[in-house]
């Protein structure tokens, strides 16, 4: 079944990327960044990815936060500017998601919706091409919710996982499974346990189905937040701005609490593309981990310094280190960060301390 007609793919762009602080900061969050030498954000390289699935740079819609309209903008160029959707604030990835959906569904209501993170980064187009395209034919044949499911290949503790059911169709290299169950974060024991027992995948957070199959599972599972946002959006217009009253008073969940953990018309398909969500500051060593021991962006001098990711924004500036050992030490503007690789994921309660000091918050 050729789907491309009908797909349009959905990127959510409204992150602020804290866990990539300092570098990535509220004015310029992570997902507008280059990282690589490609010369494309991160959100450019998804956009490209998906109007090469979707046939036109046209049909891609982004789902960002009123702050951040103008760099959506100014990076998507070729985007018409109906398909820029803008959150007054944020509530989560599932008022999001049902947004985009009841929105296309005012003129694509046979349409197979996709829904993609603007900061991931795939090394194997080609491959992720096929796995969406195949995850678009599930979707608008069974009428089932589609989840992206990434072979893990390491016990990580920051990611969810899917826990593969019965073979639902077992096409050759691209299986469908039923999802039996989905495990938020977990420990590294159980981590590694799931790793053992192959049969996971890790909850890359990118998603294919009908538009009527994610509208009818809102609206059974999520029946206060579909009947206002749906309300809003019919009566939003230049001189009734519903969308943008009604939004804060929505309530703050994600699509996998809202709809996918609750659901049992959940599939996944595992799949392997060389996929990195790019989440925090140990991604910059997996994105350009080379020959040496420590990876440096910017000059740096190390006496005695093992598995460091080193990063400066100003060509002028030098890190150097002594007797250090997996650490990232991060120079940008008037900002130095210096952190184990074991605690990346706890800089977002350094960005709270700084939002909650009014001296301080310029840092953010």
């Amino acid at each position: 079944m050729d789907t491309t007609s009908m797909f349009v793919p959905v990127i959510l762009a409204g992150g602020s990327g804290e866990r990539f602080w300092p570098l990535s900061r509220r004015h310029r969050p992570k997902q507008f960044l280059t990282l690589d030498d490609s010369g494309r954000s991160l959100l450019q390289a998804t956009s490209d990815r998906l109007a090469q699935i979707a046939g036109d740079a046209g049909r891609v819609m982004v789902v960002t936060s009123t702050e951040y309209r103008g760099q959506v903008l100014e990076q998507l160029p070729e985007m018409p500017i109906e398909n820029l959707l803008v959150e007054p604030v944020a509530r989560d990835t599932a008022p999001a998601v049902l947004y985009a959906a009841l929105k296309i569904a005012q003129t694509q209501p046979q349409a197979v919706m996709g829904v993609f993170p603007a900061d991931h980064r795939v090394n194997d187009p080609l491959a992720f091409q096929a796995v969406i395209r195949r995850a678009a034919e599930v979707a608008a044949r069974t009428g089932r919710l589609v989840t992206v499911g990434v072979a893990p290949t390491f016990p990580a503790t920051g990611y969810g996982y899917i826990q593969q059911g019965e073979v639902l169709d077992d096409a050759p290299g691209l299986p469908a499974y039923h999802v039996s169950r989905f495990t938020e974060k977990p420990d590294s024991e159980t981590a590694r346990g799931f790793l053992a027992s192959g049969g996971y995948t890790w909850n890359s957070g990118m998603f294919v189905w009908k538009v009527e199959a994610i509208l009818a599972a809102f609206e059974r599972y999520q029946p206060e937040l579909y009947a206002r946002l749906a309300q809003a959006v019919r009566d939003n217009g230049p001189m009734r701005p519903a969308v943008r009253d009604v939004f804060p008073h929505l309530h703050k969940i994600s699509i996998d609490y809202a709809i996918l953990e609750r659901s049992d018309q959940v599939t996944v398909i595992p799949a392997e593309f060389g996929w990195d969500d790019m989440g925090d500051w140990n991604a910059l060593e997996r994105l350009l981990k080379g020959e040496g021991e420590n990876v440096a962006v910017g000059r740096h001098v190390g006496l005695d310094t093992g598995g460091a990711i080193l990063y400066t924004t100003s060509g002028d500036d030098l890190i150097a280190t002594i007797g250090l050992d997996d650490v990232v030490v991060v120079r940008a503007d008037e900002v130095t960060l210096v952190v184990r690789k074991d605690r990346t994921q706890d800089i977002k309660q350094v960005v709270q301390q700084l939002k909650a000091q009014p001296e301080l918050e310029r840092f953010v």
